[in-house]
């Protein structure tokens, strides 16, 4: 009879039945407020344990080198044995280095990129060695967000930004997220928010106090003080907060905790002045320092939430890309989204109008070259039914490429680095090449939506100059 007992026992679910004592003894003591201290700093020592991983010994991460049959492969469109023979003829290029007697050669991306430089000048013609950009245009942003968490976001716009930069182009990363996982992946080292992109903010009220203040002492007002705050963000340029990375043609306005003030400070300003442009602040704050005319791509990671920092962002952006998964949830989340920027922008232009009809100005409106929703972390065997009826709904809004998920992602993630950075030698050849795929895949479609909004404003200013003259 008991182990009848014991047997239905054995059959329902582990909720049933849980003894109180037993559950009482592995209970630990309460949590007090110093008691997240604790966990924050058991996680910090652990999030510097791994983020060490792949530094070198002046505790800087370090790209990885690329062989000859990488470069032919996936840099530049030429076969290995010319290649070899070009190297062979030109002593003065990059020779690469061989890790055994007579083994293969490797490649810094530096040398890389000489090299790319070398075959642009040098080789066929009918072959695109470096990528199209278009002279005298500035750089194009693009804006990576969605407020759902865990779609992938972070690592979208870090793998387009190493892409593009194995691509040739010069690429610029702005993390507004205060978590600074994108700071982390390029190894910036970010002391407080004066290293981050929040004195360009500041500035930029600054800058628009001092005229106001202008104004008010034109009309016989008191102006309004600066803090020191701002009199020390006046001093200061993009080129104060822009560090270099590991990656010899990205470089990283870095991001961490503190600069989640500037979702309290930036409202206070407002209400100081309500005439404070505060979205165009970090547009025009890049642009007049040139940032603009010194990169080719600008992506700007930001924080899952639609605060005064992702606004930011989302103003500056020609380019606004949504990942998102192929799940229910994540499908209405990301409609939402895109409700909450409908409801935010147009509230803004209405507002800004409204004032503008009264003093006879003319009104403003917000415009994007180009909106696309990416399906990452994606499984064909499970979502597909899912992931075609939210392309049948979504139409040309959602990128018809879908980025599988694949085991390079979590030897990435455990590594705290980017796809490109594996070394293939970790793989089997093919499996590597299998699993980059889905990621050349991601910034073939996104090059293509690049390319074809920097020809549209190539022909539309050829059509102007026609008009003009």
């Amino acid at each position: 009879m008991a182990r009848d007992i014991h047997k239905a026992n054995a059959s329902l679910p582990p909720y049933f039945s849980i003894d109180p004592d037993a559950a009482l003894a592995e209970l630990d003591n309460p949590t007090s407020t110093a008691g997240f201290a604790e966990i924050a700093s058991a996680c910090a020592q652990g999030r510097a344990d791994l983020a060490s991983r792949g530094m070198n010994e002046e505790g800087r991460k370090e790209l990885r080198l690329f062989s000859t049959w990488e470069i032919t492969r996936y840099l530049i469109p030429v076969a290995q044995a010319h290649f070899r023979r070009v190297l062979k003829a030109n002593p003065d290029l990059p020779q690469g280095r061989s890790e055994t007697e007579g083994g293969a050669k490797w490649f810094t991306l530096d040398e890389v990129l000489r090299l790319r430089a070398f075959f642009a000048a040098q080789g066929s013609k009918a072959k695109d060695y470096t990528p199209y950009r278009p002279q005298g245009l500035p750089a194009k942003m693009v804006a990576v967000a969605n407020f759902k968490g865990g779609v992938g976001k972070t690592s979208t716009a870090a793998h387009l930004a190493m892409s593009a930069a194995l691509d040739g182009y010069k690429v610029l990363v702005i993390d507004l997220d205060s978590q600074g996982s994108m700071t982390s992946i390029f190894g910036g080292k970010v002391e407080d928010e004066w290293q981050t992109a929040f004195p360009l903010l500041a500035r930029h009220y600054g800058e628009h106090l001092r005229l106001e203040n202008q104004r008010r002492l034109d009309r016989g007002d008191a102006p309004q003080p600066l803090d020191e705050a701002l009199d020390a963000a006046m001093e200061m340029t993009a080129q104060d907060v822009i560090q270099d990375t590991h990656w010899p043609n990205i470089d990283l306005i870095g991001a961490q905790l503190n600069l989640y003030w500037a979702e309290f400070q930036i409202p206070v300003w407002r209400m100081a002045a309500r005439s404070w442009k505060l979205w165009d602040a970090l547009t025009e704050r890049l642009e007049a320092d040139g940032v603009l005319d010194q990169y080719d791509v600008i992506f700007i990671d930001t924080p899952p939430a639609l605060g005064y920092l992702t606004i930011n962002g989302l103003s500056a952006a020609d380019i606004l890309l949504v990942p998102m998964g192929a799940s229910f949830l994540e499908f209405d989340s990301t409609g939402r989204f895109f409700d909450m920027l409908h409801s935010t922008f147009a509230s803004i232009e209405e507002g800004e109008n409204l004032a503008a009809r009264a003093l006879g100005r003319p009104g403003i409106s917000f415009e994007w070259d180009a909106v696309r929703a990416v399906i990452t972390r994606y499984d064909g065997a499970q979502q597909g039914e899912l992931a075609a009826l939210m392309q049948a709904y979504m139409g040309r809004v959602l990128s018809p490429h879908k980025q599988d998920f694949t085991a390079l992602i979590g030897q990435a993630g455990e590594q705290v680095s980017g796809i490109y950075e594996a070394d293939y030698r970790d793989f089997n050849r093919e499996t590597y090449a299998r699993g980059r795929e889905t990621f050349d895949e991601t910034y073939a479609a996104f090059k293509k939506l690049l390319i074809g909004v920097w020809r549209r404003e190539v022909l539309q200013d050829e059509a102007e100059q026609r008009a003009a003259g």
